[in-house]
């Protein structure tokens, strides 16, 4: 897990403004940098462009230099840099050696993702299971690739015109490279109405971040022209209603866990003590190793949750870290939480999550995470409503939500009663008052994006659910927040392997009792106090600190430069 920064031009590159500029991203790997630059030419006659790379480590997997980026292969002429883990490194490798592929490392996911791309090109991303931002480098054909994972948990963004090809794991960074940088008003419309800046955009012209699931193919050969822009990985292409067979979903969670323990450092599990964190505890401690846990606890018990995860920690006898946090705590993370996005992101749960991730950089480097089990196992309450509520006639519900006062709210609830079911989904993210009240047009981004034209079934609705709220939304937060910190999070819930198997199945009883296959095979261990208790989550009171600090938001909104 790690960040990078490059450029290549046909012009010269000023290696020290990345220097400068890569400082923002020596969070995300700050046990080694290696900034390398010269001409491409030293790797292919033809290519005449001016190279500066610079790679931030943060040593996970193969903590020798040999495992170090950017990696190069002598045997092949390529070149790789890479952020993320690839989980089934080892069995890849094994299949490479049978092929007479030579490694240089005894166990490094660095060569086998470089290796692997020489021999078997684009195709053998779809053997990965992992979480990745790839950069690929082949000299002799003057290609690149860049790649990014099906669920979009790394981050990739790039500038490119017949000049210059630039790219990084921090749009901050790449922002400041680039001359006469400008707000691009359609993205922030879009975050504006939904929060986020879906990609391929971000909020600056001209600058762009790869799709989950995308690779682009560049030719360097000429002028950065690009060949191929496709997605390798899509989640309608899986949709089916096959029956449902609980062992196999369970074979394939415990492969997931199992996976994600793959480090040469010391691992923990961070363990709220809900259904979602307890049941990766327990498959952790299935494969009889004392498993590493990590709780927050917090002084108000009104929203304490020690006494849950105090009973999963007896229960398989782990080794656990606790922290207790109180108000002020939580209350001086909030800036630090913010400063840690690459650009406007509307969600406040990026503050408990950034207090987490500091807490837990203090004794670990990799923390295994409950991300992606709501979506992964309906547990949101707007995936089961929009099939069974009260519907009403969508004109009279458009009426009543035209004539509702904006100063009384969104008027979202009343959108959600219509009978247009993707009116009603898209309420739970859309704030149309708003962009009305602002003078400002709704172009329907999320339903052309992510909603298929007529949505009818929950598959449709869970799909938006991975493709917009998960891939764009949380993983964000995720990415951000731990690698602020210095923390590589891995979410056994976002294994593609997981999220094909219930897209193929018939998941209508996993709607009508949400995460009942948890609760199952934790039910020998726990009551159904514990079982069935309201999700509290960790809770953050943003408005009670808004209030508290109005003089310093307010200054802060209304500064101006001198």
């Amino acid at each position: 897990m790690c960040g990078f920064i490059g450029a290549l031009s046909n012009q010269p590159i000023n290696h020290q403004k990345l220097l400068n500029v890569n400082k923002r991203l020596e969070c995300r790997g700050p046990d080694q940098k290696v900034d390398i630059k010269g001409n491409l030419n030293e790797f292919n006659e033809n290519l005449n462009l001016n190279h500066s790379l610079i790679f931030n480590r943060l040593s996970i997997i193969d903590l020798s230099d040999h495992a170090t980026q950017p990696m190069f292969s002598r045997q092949f002429n390529t070149l790789i840099m890479f952020n993320g883990e690839i989980y089934n490194h080892r069995e890849l490798r094994t299949e490479l050696e049978k092929k007479k592929v030579d490694f240089n490392t005894s166990h490094s996911d660095t060569e086998l993702l470089l290796n692997g791309l020489s021999v078997e090109g684009i195709s053998f991303v779809n053997k990965l299971i992992g979480q990745f931002a790839i950069i690929f480098f082949n000299f002799n054909t003057g290609r690149t690739f860049l790649i990014r994972d099906r669920i979009g948990q790394k981050p990739l963004f790039y500038f490119l015109n017949q000049e210059t090809f630039m790219f990084s794991s921090n749009l901050k960074s790449l922002s400041e490279l680039i001359k006469n940088v400008e707000i691009d008003f359609q993205s922030y419309l879009e975050y504006l109405n939904y929060g986020v800046v879906p990609s391929p955009k971000t909020i600056y012209k001209n600058i762009f971040k790869l799709k989950p699931g995308q690779y682009i193919e560049l030719d360097l050969l000429n002028n950065f022209k690009e060949i191929k822009n496709e997605l390798y990985w899509n989640l309608e292409d899986f949709k089916n209603e096959n029956e449902f067979e609980e062992e196999k979903f369970l074979d394939l969670m415990q492969s997931a866990v199992s996976s994600r323990r793959e480090a040469d450092v010391d691992i923990a599990a961070l363990l709220s003590g809900g259904v979602d964190s307890t049941s990766i505890v327990k498959l952790l401690n299935n494969e009889d190793n004392i498993v590493n846990t990590f709780s927050i606890g917090y002084k108000d018990k009104k929203y304490d949750e020690s006494k849950w995860f105090d009973l999963v920690n007896k229960k398989y006898n782990t080794n656990p870290t606790v922290e207790i946090l109180n108000k002020k705590d939580i209350d001086k993370y909030v800036t630090e939480s913010i400063y840690a996005l690459d650009e406007p992101y509307s969600d406040p749960s990026t503050i408990p999550s950034y207090v987490v991730n500091s807490q837990i950089s203090k004794y670990f480097k990799v923390a295994i995470t409950g991300d992606g089990g709501d979506e992964l196992l309906g547990g949101y309450k707007r995936l089961q409503q929009i099939m069974n509520q009260n519907k009403y006639n969508s004109y009279a519900i458009n009426l009543i939500f035209k004539m509702y006062p904006w100063f009384l709210g969104s008027g979202n609830r009343i959108l959600s009663k219509s009978k247009n079911l993707s009116e009603n989904y898209i309420s739970y993210f859309s704030d149309k008052k708003l962009l009305k009240n602002l003078d400002l047009q709704d172009h329907k981004t999320l339903e052309k994006k992510f909603m298929n034209d007529n949505p009818k079934s929950i598959k449709d609705f869970m799909i938006f659910d991975f493709k917009f709220y998960l891939s764009e939304m949380m993983m964000v937060k995720v990415d951000r927040t731990s690698m602020a910190n210095s923390v590589e999070a891995r979410s056994p819930f976002v294994d593609h392997r997981l999220i094909e198997y219930i897209m193929s199945s018939n998941v209508d009883s996993l709607i009508g009792n949400p995460k009942y296959i948890l609760k199952n095979i934790l039910s020998n261990d726990f009551s159904g106090e514990f079982l069935n208790r309201s999700k509290m989550g960790f809770v953050f009171n943003l408005e009670s600190w808004i209030y508290e600090n109005l003089d310093e938001i307010q200054g802060y909104i209304f500064e101006t430069d001198s």
